[in-house]
Order: structure tokens, then sequence, then C-alpha cells
């Protein structure tokens, strides 16, 4: 009989800022039975790659699990894999941080488990030709992709059954093609159709089937750990293997390269899984292009690295946390629409960049946000504020370093592909949260969710100016000239304080308006001063309500669902308790505030639910300016330490 060479292996993450608990049950349910099964079956060989974010968890929490891997590694059962030490895209990182991320990893390995690595997980099997020469140059010698890559760079699917060489500039690095088949066999489908397909693949004389994959599909996912260890899924996939190891032959990675030469040579275009490719249409670096707030981030992320380079230490390892690709993109679940994954990224991004001397000021205009556009960065020792004045001179980041924090890290509401599933509800909500839809039954976490379908034609910026109609609500925002309109800017730096000046012509209700704001910092100060002038420069009165947007992350705000309306307000405070700050904002003039949570409809593992992304707290005035008049007002916000 044929022989068919099984190359099995697992990849294992848990973001930068998840919750301790969730990564304790991640371990009782999935890393650690996944391993004791393994370890009883030492005939049947594997390989792992485990982000550094666990590897540091491990340590810390369960080392007794590390014992168990180095025992593995010792008896020739398992392979362990480099990569990123802190899961980042790598393509999208700066190729210093790149090879520092893979030493990191490579070395602790080394170090931990006696064996330099060889192999390396791609995080999300993001590829771009580019990552052959970066791992040639680290000290890479294969990495596994997905078989679509190869696919699409015309290897066809009968050619898919061994490994590849592709090069960069000359430097070269082994590929093996993930088969798409196991992937969805295995845990999913029973040990015996497994089974069949590895026969099949040793008729047709194929020499490896290759799977290599995530590993919380082994307890993590719904359902997996009943069924992969309760129901005995894994124990029987193993005995199987077991019972068939006449014809199937197991290996590592690297025994497999020692054994057999390459297929041929392959350029692999950029690519990944087929459902990251769907998501990103096409290209993962377009996450950037559909959401505004993951480009800041990353772009932040640039700048910092830029900031920090060549240092070693608590600044490069901040940075590095700081790269973790899962806040950066959404596909279906979680990622850059959970608060707690965005915060952590700044929070430890901020600490890599550090703190200016106490009583430095600085201004900077720059097109930060890569997109054709300057924009204004104002520092001192206290904050950092990032203002865009082409997209109506509004605030997208503003950091409060005593705490790492940015206070504006809000995520617009905007429409994806699941929410035409609720829209597409045909039947009533069952009493179990079911919606019955044209697709199919589809399970919501919380009944009504259709009602929270809202999106937001403008990015979540502050310091946005809205004109509306006497007696306007929250509902009847305008899309006039003021709100996303370019403005006219000029910065300014004086010995203890920096500002920027911007203003613009427009028309309100047919008559026309000039808008002049001022913001400014001061030295030693977590204070942003706000001087506005509104002109009326027609001929009739401008009657109108001016209802400016500040847009917060409060994390304990989570909770709040209802909206707030404030009468002739002088001064706006609230506490976040979580986070340590107390902020306040004084209005000048007395007004109307609106205030109200920005919420989303976003999916996980277990259904449709609602996602708290910021509060939005908007003053109003209510404005009577007489023809070639003008109205003037300061607004003052102070943020302080807990």
């Amino acid at each position: 009989m044929k022989k068919v060479k099984f190359l099995f292996g697992i990849h294992c993450h848990q973001p930068v800022g998840n919750f301790d608990f969730v990564i304790e049950e991640a371990y009782q349910k999935c890393y650690l039975p996944f391993m004791r099964a393994m370890s009883k079956h030492p005939k049947i060989k594997f390989s792992a790659h485990y982000s550094g974010i666990l590897y540091d968890w491990f340590d810390s929490k369960h080392p007794e699990f590390i014992e168990l891997l180095k025992k593995m590694v010792s008896g020739g059962q398992l392979e362990i894999l480099s990569g990123g030490y802190y899961e980042p895209i790598l393509p999208v990182i700066p190729e210093a941080d790149r090879l520092g991320q893979i030493k990191m990893m490579s070395d602790y390995i080394a170090k931990k488990f006696g064996k330099n690595p060889s192999g390396l997980w791609v995080t999300e099997r993001v590829w771009e030709p580019q990552l052959a020469g970066t791992l040639n140059t680290a000290g890479i010698d294969y990495v596994a992709l997905d078989d679509s890559h190869f696919i699409s760079a015309g290897i066809k699917p009968e050619d898919l059954f061994g490994y590849y060489i592709t090069e960069y500039e000359g430097k070269k690095l082994k590929v093996f093609p993930i088969g798409k088949e196991l992937r969805y066999l295995i845990p999913f489908k029973l040990p015996a159709e497994t089974i069949s397909y590895l026969r099949r693949m040793s008729e047709r004389g194929n020499s490896a089937a290759i799977l290599m994959d995530d590993g919380e599909k082994f307890g993590v996912w719904p359902g997996t750990h009943k069924w992969v260890y309760e129901e005995g899924y894994l124990e029987n996939l193993l005995n199987a293997l077991e019972e068939n190891s006449s014809w199937i032959e197991f290996s590592t990675f690297s025994e497999y390269l020692e054994e057999h030469p390459p297929l041929g040579r392959v350029y692999l275009p950029t690519a990944s899984y087929a459902e990251m490719i769907e998501w990103s249409k096409g290209f993962f670096r377009n996450f950037f292009v559909k959401y505004p707030e993951a480009n800041n981030m990353h772009k932040k992320m640039l700048e910092v690295s830029q900031k920090v380079a060549g240092a070693k230490g608590e600044a490069r390892i901040n940075l590095y946390k700081g790269q973790c690709n899962c806040a950066y993109w959404h596909g279906v679940f979680g990622g850059l629409y959970l608060v707690h994954l965005r915060q952590a990224i700044y929070e430890h991004l901020l600490k890599a960049e550090g703190r200016m001397r106490e009583d430095a000021v600085e201004v900077s205009v720059t097109d930060f946000t890569r997109g054709g556009e300057d924009e204004v960065i104002l520092r001192n020792s206290q904050l950092n504020l990032y203002l865009a004045p082409a997209k109506g001179g509004g605030i997208f980041e503003l950091d409060y370093k005593p705490k790492n924090f940015n206070l504006l890290n809000v995520l617009s509401r905007k429409e994806e592909s699941y929410h035409r599933k609720i829209y597409e509800a045909v039947q009533r909500q069952g009493d179990d949260g079911t919606v019955h839809t044209i697709h199919g039954e589809l399970k919501l976490k919380e009944k009504g969710l259709q009602d929270f379908l809202v999106y937001d034609w403008h990015p979540r910026h502050s310091l946005l100016e809205h004109f509306l109609a006497p007696g306007a609500t929250p509902l009847d925002y305008d899309r006039g000239d003021f709100t996303l309109g370019r403005y006219t800017f000029y910065p300014q730096k004086k010995s203890r304080e920096v500002s920027v000046r911007m203003f613009r012509e427009g028309i309100v209700d047919r008559i026309p308006v000039k808008v002049e704001k001022t913001v400014t910092i001061f030295a030693r100060q977590s204070i942003v001063a706000v001087d506005y002038t509104i002109s009326n420069l027609g001929k009739e009165l401008l009657s109108a309500r001016l209802a400016v947007d500040f847009n917060f992350l409060i994390i304990s705000d989570i909770a709040v669902r209802i909206k707030e309306k404030k009468e002739n307000q002088e001064k706006i405070s609230f506490v976040d308790e979580l986070c340590g700050t107390s902020v306040s904002l004084e209005l000048g003039k007395k007004a109307t505030t609106w205030r109200f949570p920005i919420e989303t409809v976003s999916q996980s593992e277990s259904g449709l639910e609602k996602n708290y992304q910021g509060s939005a707290i908007v003053p109003v005035w209510d404005l009577e300016i007489k023809p070639g008049e003008v109205w003037k007002n300061q607004l003052v916000l102070r943020i302080e330490g807990k």
C-alpha cells in the first residue's frame, strides 16, 4: 500500500489586552486538554505555534504547561514554530520590527526548549512577497500558507502535496500549502472521514497531507469542547490515525524537508485565507481604508516605531505589544469592534512613546494618516492632540499621557455585511432570541438589535460643528458646510503654549457665515482651550442651533443605554472609575447638552450583540447673530487622573 505523510500543526493566540479569565477558560477548555491528549500518543508527531502573549501568560500563570511542552519537544514528538512575538501582521509593520519580533520569539523558543526554530507561523496567513526576504534574513527556513495562495499563483490543486521554493531578491524560503479540505474535516467531521481523505491522498501517490490551523478549534470555538473532549472526537481521531500507521506516516515539517525535495519554484501574490480575502476585499491593507480608526492606530504605530528606533527594553516591548494584529481589523468577530483591544493598543503605544520634558510644548504639521492632507499635532508632557483641518477641523485623538489613555478612541457605526441578515428578517423573532431570515435562523444575544442599526455619516471626531434649525434634536444632524468642511489653518508656538487657528466660510440657511476656532494646549497642563468666533457675513438675522460634537471613550459608561438631555448647563463632567480619569468640559455660555451612547451591532461566536464604542456628549447653543455681528465663546476641557 502506498503511504502518505501527515503533517499536522496548530496555532494558538490570544490578543494583547484580552481579559485574564478569557485566557484561563481557553487554557482549561482547549490548550491543556489538547496537549494532554497528544502527549498520550507520542508516535503522532506534530507542530505548534503559540504567540508570545500566551508564552508570557503560561510563564506567569501555568509554568507547568511549558514543562509539558518541553517534555514533548525533547521526546521528538513536537516541533515549535516561531513567529512575530506579539502576533503582528508582519507585512504591515516596519522591517526592523519584523526582524525584532521574530528574533524575540526565536530566542525565547531556543532558551525554553533547547532548539532553534526553523519554521514560522505567518499571522492570519497574510502574505506579501517581500516577507520571503525578511524571513530568510531572520533565519527562518519554511512557512505554511493556505492552498488558495498557491492556486492563485497558478499551481494546480493536484500539485499541492509537498512544498515549494519562493524567493525575494534572491533570498529563499520554503512554503507548504495547507489543505483546505483538511481544515474543514478536522475537528468538525467524524474521524473516519479524515482517514478516508488520507487514504485517497495515498492512493493518488501524494507525498504529504498538510494541516496547520487554529488550535482554538479544539475546545474554544462554540460547542467544540464538548465534541472534541467530552464526546471523544480527539481521542477517536488519534486512535484511528495510529491504527492506520502502516500507511499514514507522521512527520514534523522540518523532518519532511530533510527527506523530500521541493515540488518547484513559486511566486505567491498578496493573499490570506479565503474568508480574510472576502472581509478585506482582496487585500488586508484595505481594512485601513474601510475603518479610519484602524488606519489611525496603524499610523500611530508607525510614528511610535520611528521614535523608538534602536531603543531596547520596555519601550521596544511596548511597541511590539502595540503591533498585535487583533484590534486592527474586523471580519465577522470582535477585533476592532472590541473597546478593550483597541485601548490596549493605544496604551502600549503611548508607553513606548514615552513622556516629553515637563516644560516642553510642540506643534507639528504632517500627513499623519497618509491620506494626502495635512493633520496638526499639538503635544506637551501631559497630552497629545491630533486635529484634521481638512475634515471639519475635528480632533481625532486625545492622549492623556499619565494614564496612557486615548480619550477619543471611539469607533463610528458602519454597515457590515451580516447586518443584512437582520434587515431581511421575514418572520417574527422567537422567544429564544432567534430571528428567522431568508438565510436561515440567526441567533441574537439581545432582542431588538435592529433598532441599533444606525450608521454614522461622519467619523466620531470631536469638535465638529453642526448648524441646526431652531428646536432641532440629536436626530437632525445636518450635512452642512462646516461638519466635514476644509478649514484653513495656522499653527502657532509660543514659549509655553502651542495652538492651531482654523477658519472657513460657508452657508447656514442661505446666510454666509464664517467660523473660526483656535485650539490651544499649555505646558505642564492637561487642559485644552477652544476659542470660537462665529461671524454673520450676511444681511439677515442668523437664527440657528450650534451643536458641537464631543465623543469620549468612557469605559465605566458601558452600561449606559438611555439618552440624556440637560438644559442650561455651564459645565459637563464625568469620572471614569475604570480608567482613572476625571474630565470636565466648561461650556462658557450656558448650553443644552445631549448625551447618548455610541453602540454598534457586531457578531461574536455566540451571536449578534451590542457593543459600546463611546459616549457622545454634545453641547448645543441657540444662536441669534445679527448681520455683521459675531458670537464668541470659549470651551475649556480639563483632564485629571484619579
